[in-house]
């Protein structure tokens, strides 16, 4: 299977740059912050900006439905659309996460490009079934 250049690269160019957070504990504390973080980018575009509205109630699942039938009877109780700062604060923060992901898998010799791969394998393999 060919490699993404895109994942490799990004791992390799996180890896030059990671400097001050070399220890695994450190890069683990961070990864936790960034998730935090994006979170936080989340909520704000509800609670400060408003660009986006949460409408959550209880699932109302029919007793004959089928797990194929879920992906059309739940939903993802967002309403509105992000404005462009909430988009790029929810971005850059997704970015946070994927910059110590991708540290992570440095320090532990993993290849990002390869679990993601596999990870994609098994998506196509299970389907629906996967997280079920």
């Amino acid at each position: 299977m060919i490699k993404n250049v895109v994942y490799d690269d990004f791992q390799r160019t996180v890896s030059e740059v990671l400097v001050c957070n070399r220890s695994v504990l450190d890069v683990l504390a961070k990864t936790q912050e960034a998730n935090a973080r994006l979170n936080r980018a989340v909520i704000k575009t509800v609670t400060s900006c408003g660009c986006l509205r949460i409408n959550a109630r209880k699932k109302e699942i029919p007793p004959e439905a089928t797990l194929a039938d879920l992906r059309h009877l739940l939903e993802s109780h967002l309403a509105g659309e992000m404005c462009e700062e909430c988009r790029e604060a929810v971005e850059n923060a997704i970015g946070r996460c994927l910059f110590y992901l991708a540290a992570l898998c440095h320090l532990l010799d993993l290849n990002l490009d390869d679990i993601v791969t596999r990870e994609q394998k098994h998506l196509r393999i299970l389907g629906i079934y996967n997280l079920a």
